[in-house]
Protein backbone atom coordinates (compact mmCIF):
# COMPACT_ATOMS: atom_id res chain seq x y z
CA UNK A 1 0.00 0.00 0.00
CA UNK A 2 1.18 3.74 -0.94
CA UNK A 3 -0.56 6.02 1.28
CA UNK A 4 -0.37 9.63 0.63
CA UNK A 5 -0.04 11.77 4.35
CA UNK A 6 -1.93 15.02 2.94
CA UNK A 7 -1.08 17.91 5.46
CA UNK A 8 -0.12 16.87 8.99
CA UNK A 9 0.54 19.56 11.35
CA UNK A 10 1.79 22.10 9.10
CA UNK A 11 0.84 25.71 8.36
CA UNK A 12 -0.56 27.09 5.26
CA UNK A 13 2.59 29.88 4.85
CA UNK A 14 4.99 26.31 4.69
CA UNK A 15 3.66 25.28 1.13
CA UNK A 16 0.96 27.26 -0.98
CA UNK A 17 -0.59 23.98 -1.58
CA UNK A 18 -1.45 22.83 1.52
CA UNK A 19 -4.70 21.65 1.86
CA UNK A 20 -6.07 22.47 5.24
CA UNK A 21 -9.85 22.85 4.25
CA UNK A 22 -12.39 19.75 3.91
CA UNK A 23 -12.57 20.91 0.35
CA UNK A 24 -9.06 21.35 -0.61
CA UNK A 25 -8.43 17.93 1.62
CA UNK A 26 -11.14 16.02 -1.05
CA UNK A 27 -9.77 17.48 -4.22
CA UNK A 28 -5.83 16.12 -3.14
CA UNK A 29 -7.90 12.46 -2.18
CA UNK A 30 -9.15 12.68 -5.48
CA UNK A 31 -5.94 13.65 -7.89
CA UNK A 32 -3.72 10.64 -5.34
CA UNK A 33 -6.75 8.32 -5.56
CA UNK A 34 -6.66 8.91 -9.29
CA UNK A 35 -2.52 7.56 -8.68
CA UNK A 36 -3.58 4.33 -7.45
CA UNK A 37 -3.09 5.32 -3.45
CA UNK A 38 -6.09 3.73 -1.37
CA UNK A 39 -4.99 5.31 1.77
CA UNK A 40 -4.68 9.51 2.78
CA UNK A 41 -3.62 10.01 6.20
CA UNK A 42 -5.07 13.49 6.93
CA UNK A 43 -5.21 16.30 10.29
CA UNK A 44 -8.67 17.63 10.39
CA UNK A 45 -8.57 21.29 10.44
CA UNK A 46 -11.20 23.85 12.67
CA UNK A 47 -12.50 26.74 11.33
CA UNK A 48 -9.14 28.76 11.86
CA UNK A 49 -6.67 25.89 10.71
CA UNK A 50 -5.83 24.76 14.06
CA UNK A 51 -5.90 20.85 14.27
CA UNK A 52 -9.13 19.11 15.71
CA UNK A 53 -10.49 16.16 16.85
CA UNK A 54 -13.95 17.96 17.67
CA UNK A 55 -16.77 15.94 16.20
CA UNK A 56 -18.87 17.90 14.35
CA UNK A 57 -15.58 19.05 12.68
CA UNK A 58 -14.24 15.65 12.05
CA UNK A 59 -17.29 14.81 10.69
CA UNK A 60 -17.41 17.48 7.62
CA UNK A 61 -13.86 16.70 6.50
CA UNK A 62 -14.22 13.03 6.62
CA UNK A 63 -17.66 13.36 4.99
CA UNK A 64 -16.24 15.66 2.47
CA UNK A 65 -13.64 12.96 1.72
CA UNK A 66 -15.39 10.44 1.64
CA UNK A 67 -17.86 11.45 -1.10
CA UNK A 68 -14.94 12.61 -3.39
CA UNK A 69 -13.30 9.34 -3.36
CA UNK A 70 -15.62 6.25 -1.85
CA UNK A 71 -13.97 3.42 -0.73
CA UNK A 72 -10.47 5.17 0.20
CA UNK A 73 -9.22 4.37 3.95
CA UNK A 74 -9.51 7.34 5.46
CA UNK A 75 -6.67 7.48 8.43
CA UNK A 76 -6.61 10.70 11.11
CA UNK A 77 -3.73 11.50 13.61
CA UNK A 78 -5.04 12.15 17.48
CA UNK A 79 -2.12 13.96 18.23
CA UNK A 80 -3.84 17.24 19.45
CA UNK A 81 -3.76 18.83 22.45
CA UNK A 82 -6.45 18.82 24.92
CA UNK A 83 -8.94 15.59 25.90
CA UNK A 84 -8.37 13.18 23.36
CA UNK A 85 -10.99 10.26 25.24
CA UNK A 86 -13.80 12.59 25.57
CA UNK A 87 -13.23 14.62 22.12
CA UNK A 88 -13.26 10.59 20.57
CA UNK A 89 -16.31 9.56 22.61
CA UNK A 90 -17.87 12.04 21.15
CA UNK A 91 -17.39 10.08 17.34
CA UNK A 92 -19.79 7.16 18.29
CA UNK A 93 -23.03 9.12 16.54
CA UNK A 94 -20.99 10.72 13.63
CA UNK A 95 -21.67 7.58 11.61
CA UNK A 96 -20.07 8.51 7.95
CA UNK A 97 -18.31 10.92 9.78
CA UNK A 98 -16.08 8.50 11.36
CA UNK A 99 -12.52 7.46 10.26
CA UNK A 100 -11.87 4.33 9.55
CA UNK A 101 -8.44 4.32 11.42
CA UNK A 102 -6.56 6.57 13.47
CA UNK A 103 -3.09 6.93 14.68
CA UNK A 104 -2.16 6.69 18.71
CA UNK A 105 1.59 7.60 19.77
CA UNK A 106 3.20 4.85 21.62
CA UNK A 107 4.29 6.18 24.70
CA UNK A 108 2.41 9.47 24.62
CA UNK A 109 0.92 10.00 28.27
CA UNK A 110 -2.35 7.89 28.04
CA UNK A 111 -1.93 6.59 24.94
CA UNK A 112 -3.35 3.19 25.74
CA UNK A 113 -6.48 4.43 27.30
CA UNK A 114 -6.92 7.10 23.73
CA UNK A 115 -6.44 3.25 21.85
CA UNK A 116 -9.17 1.89 23.80
CA UNK A 117 -11.64 5.06 23.41
CA UNK A 118 -11.28 4.57 19.58
CA UNK A 119 -12.14 1.12 19.98
CA UNK A 120 -14.98 2.05 21.69
CA UNK A 121 -16.37 3.33 18.44
CA UNK A 122 -15.58 1.46 16.05
CA UNK A 123 -12.35 3.17 14.91
CA UNK A 124 -9.63 1.01 13.97
CA UNK A 125 -6.11 1.74 15.96
CA UNK A 126 -3.27 2.35 14.02
CA UNK A 127 -0.14 2.58 16.48
CA UNK A 128 2.76 5.11 16.14
CA UNK A 129 6.27 3.89 17.07
CA UNK A 130 9.14 6.20 16.79
CA UNK A 131 11.35 5.05 19.53
CA UNK A 132 12.59 1.92 20.57
CA UNK A 133 11.80 0.02 23.73
CA UNK A 134 8.14 1.30 24.06
CA UNK A 135 5.92 -1.02 22.84
CA UNK A 136 5.98 -4.08 25.11
CA UNK A 137 2.26 -5.14 24.45
CA UNK A 138 -0.19 -4.63 21.88
CA UNK A 139 -3.89 -3.13 22.94
CA UNK A 140 -6.92 -4.59 21.60
CA UNK A 141 -8.38 -3.07 18.23
CA UNK A 142 -4.93 -2.14 16.51
CA UNK A 143 -5.07 -2.96 12.96
CA UNK A 144 -1.64 -1.95 11.87
CA UNK A 145 1.33 -0.38 12.80
CA UNK A 146 3.35 2.90 11.59
CA UNK A 147 6.79 3.23 12.13
CA UNK A 148 8.43 6.65 11.81
CA UNK A 149 12.13 6.30 11.61
CA UNK A 150 14.98 7.65 9.93
CA UNK A 151 17.15 5.30 7.50
CA UNK A 152 19.63 5.31 10.55
CA UNK A 153 17.02 4.06 12.96
CA UNK A 154 14.53 2.18 10.86
CA UNK A 155 15.89 -1.51 11.06
CA UNK A 156 16.16 -1.59 14.48
CA UNK A 157 12.19 -0.50 15.16
CA UNK A 158 11.34 -3.02 12.49
CA UNK A 159 13.17 -5.54 14.25
CA UNK A 160 11.01 -4.65 17.41
CA UNK A 161 7.66 -4.44 15.24
CA UNK A 162 7.79 -7.16 12.96
CA UNK A 163 7.62 -9.88 15.03
CA UNK A 164 4.38 -8.44 16.41
CA UNK A 165 2.34 -10.10 13.12
CA UNK A 166 0.65 -7.09 12.25
CA UNK A 167 0.89 -4.91 8.67
CA UNK A 168 3.45 -2.43 9.19
CA UNK A 169 3.96 1.20 7.26
CA UNK A 170 6.95 2.88 7.64
CA UNK A 171 7.68 6.03 7.08
CA UNK A 172 10.59 9.13 7.19
CA UNK A 173 9.93 12.86 7.41
CA UNK A 174 11.85 15.95 5.80
CA UNK A 175 15.32 14.62 5.16
CA UNK A 176 14.46 11.26 5.45
CA UNK A 177 11.56 10.89 3.21
CA UNK A 178 12.70 9.39 0.59
CA UNK A 179 15.46 7.07 1.72
CA UNK A 180 13.28 5.64 4.11
CA UNK A 181 10.53 5.35 1.78
CA UNK A 182 13.12 3.41 -1.03
CA UNK A 183 13.64 1.20 1.77
CA UNK A 184 10.12 0.32 3.09
CA UNK A 185 9.78 -0.38 -1.07
CA UNK A 186 12.29 -3.08 -0.81
CA UNK A 187 11.10 -4.68 2.30
CA UNK A 188 7.35 -4.98 0.90
CA UNK A 189 6.26 -2.84 3.72
CA UNK A 190 3.30 -0.11 3.30
CA UNK A 191 4.57 3.12 2.79
CA UNK A 192 2.99 6.86 2.63
CA UNK A 193 4.59 10.09 1.37
CA UNK A 194 2.97 13.40 0.83
CA UNK A 195 3.14 17.40 2.17
CA UNK A 196 2.96 16.35 5.62
CA UNK A 197 6.28 14.15 5.38
CA UNK A 198 8.29 15.96 3.00
CA UNK A 199 7.93 19.87 0.90
CA UNK A 200 10.76 18.73 -1.63
CA UNK A 201 11.29 16.05 -4.26
CA UNK A 202 14.71 13.90 -3.65
CA UNK A 203 16.36 16.57 -6.01
CA UNK A 204 15.97 18.66 -3.29
CA UNK A 205 13.36 21.18 -5.81
CA UNK A 206 10.23 22.18 -4.12
CA UNK A 207 6.80 19.86 -4.65
CA UNK A 208 4.25 21.35 -6.57
CA UNK A 209 1.71 19.91 -4.54
CA UNK A 210 0.60 15.96 -2.89
CA UNK A 211 0.52 14.76 -6.36
CA UNK A 212 3.39 14.91 -7.61
CA UNK A 213 4.63 14.05 -4.41
CA UNK A 214 2.66 10.70 -4.62
CA UNK A 215 3.43 9.99 -8.28
CA UNK A 216 6.99 9.91 -7.74
CA UNK A 217 6.31 7.81 -4.79
CA UNK A 218 4.39 5.02 -7.00
CA UNK A 219 7.08 4.87 -9.18
CA UNK A 220 10.02 4.98 -7.21
CA UNK A 221 7.49 2.04 -5.07
CA UNK A 222 7.20 -0.44 -8.11
CA UNK A 223 10.89 0.09 -9.18
CA UNK A 224 12.50 -0.87 -5.72
CA UNK A 225 9.90 -3.74 -5.12
CA UNK A 226 11.63 -7.29 -5.44
CA UNK A 227 10.92 -8.84 -8.88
Amino acid sequence: MLQACLNGSRTAEEHPALPLSAERLAEDAADVAALGVTSVHIHPRDVIGACTLVGPEVATTIATVRAAVPGIEISVSTDVPGHRGTLIGSWAPLAAGRPDIAGVHVGRPGWRDLAEALRRVNVKVELVVASPGLLTELPAGVSRITVTATRETAESLLREVEPLGLPVLLHGRDADAWSVLDYGALLEHHVRMGLEDTLHLPDGRRAKNNAELVALARRRQRSRAPN
